[in-house]
């Protein structure tokens, strides 16, 4: 593995575990609010909210590690052939030469 993607994987492994830990957390707030305000301080919804958290957590690392080609808060340069009729990245040829 060269070092770039080495250090792509590792980058994600860091979002994904900061994200993760932040939605978990967020969620056993939001459960120790709603245990303490609306069910009478049970503690179900102290697990409920930090599995919710810790299931979103999951969901967005592995849709993160299956994407590999999208690109997270990098700018995309865009060729200057291109122009506003262009719907992709690649310039089709033929809305240069219709006249």
């Amino acid at each position: 593995m060269s070092e770039k993607a080495a250090n792509e994987h590792a980058r994600k492994w860091d979002r994904c575990l900061a994200d993760t830990a932040v939605k978990t957390v967020t969620g056993l707030g939001v459960g120790i609010v709603f245990s303490l305000i609306v069910f009478k301080r049970r503690a179900w919804p102290l697990s409920f909210g930090s599995g919710l958290g810790l299931g979103m957590g999951y969901s967005n690392c592995q849709h993160d590690f299956r994407s590999p080609y999208l690109i997270h808060g990098r700018m995309v340069k865009v060729s200057a052939q291109c122009n506003f009729h262009c719907l992709s990245e690649v310039c089709d040829t033929r809305s240069h030469h219709a006249a």
